[in-house]
């Protein structure tokens, strides 16, 4: 293992090895003396300052117990995370990419979210997120296959893993208003995600949600939405970008997330305010 700069692949398949690590029940001590290397090895390989040599990879995995395509889709991880690259686009092709945008996002010290027309999954209600998955059944992928009862337990585990109260995290999300008033099968299903929201704005004060009026005027991101994650001083920022149909597309280029957190705050700061906002939902929850 080598001491590397923490670009988006080393730090993909850093987070992707402490979740296998955790899952076995294996200690840092235990990977590290699995491979010959000291703990503090094993600290950087999973922080993203450290690459490993497909032999120490392929230890670390027999150790941790994992086989099949989830061995090889990390072996893929850790070829693209020994290569020299610039900060670019970074487009994720391999299997369970939700899974590991799902770790980036954990990781991450601050999270500022916009996306328009539906609400962003960390504050759906359970029968929102029901009603989503119910809508692309049959579209996007099979008509009531095998992986429904995933998809939804993979957005409840999302909220699960950042919505806590000792989480001090900085999280901003901005909200559209057509999304609060979107017929997502039933006003009982809008009006238990209203409700829901109003309830973790009163559970996490510190969480920043923020409500865009269908009459705001200068949003740069009409019509798309964007995350920026933030590590603080454990990494530089990426930017995402969602698709409806196709591979996951992260930004670590400097030049491209200071242009999404330009985009980002400018939609912040035409938003309401968070009183404000509170009352425009509760508002609308008494027209349904």
């Amino acid at each position: 293992m080598g001491q590397a700069r923490p670009t988006f692949e080393r730090r993909q398949l850093g987070l992707t090895l402490r979740r296998l690590r955790d899952s076995a029940g294996v200690t840092q001590q235990a990977a590290a003396d699995a491979v010959g290397k000291v703990r503090s090895r094993i600290v950087q390989l999973e922080d993203g300052t450290a690459t490993a040599s497909e032999e120490d990879l392929t230890t670390l995995l027999d150790c941790y117990g994992v086989a099949g395509d989830e061995r090889e889709t990390v072996l893929d991880l850790g070829a693209q995370a020994r290569k020299r690259r610039q900060r670019r686009v970074h487009i994720d092709q391999l299997p369970d990419a939700y899974q590991r945008f799902a770790d980036l996002e954990a990781s991450a010290a601050e999270i500022n979210w916009f996306e328009t027309g539906i609400i962003p999954g960390l504050l759906q209600s359970p029968g929102y997120v029901q009603a989503v998955l119910a809508e692309c059944d049959g579209i996007w992928w099979p008509q009531a296959d095998s992986q429904g009862p995933e998809r939804l337990a993979y957005r409840m585990d999302r909220q699960a893993r950042l919505l806590k109260a000792e989480d001090r995290r900085i999280m901003r999300f901005v909200v559209t208003e057509d999304a609060l008033r979107a017929n997502m099968g039933s006003v009982e299903v809008m009006r238990e995600q209203l409700h829901h929201l109003l309830g973790l704005l009163d559970k996490f004060p510190d969480l920043n949600v923020r409500v865009l009026t269908n009459d705001a005027f200068g949003n740069p991101a009409r019509g798309s939405g964007l995350w920026v994650f933030g590590f603080g001083e454990r990494g530089t920022p990426v930017g995402y970008s969602p698709s409806v149909l196709g591979p996951s597309m992260y930004y670590d280029g400097e030049a491209e997330v200071e242009s999404m957190l330009r985009a980002f705050y400018r939609v912040w700061e035409l938003a309401l305010s968070r009183k404000e906002s509170r009352r425009l939902v509760q508002r609308i929850v008494k027209e349904l």
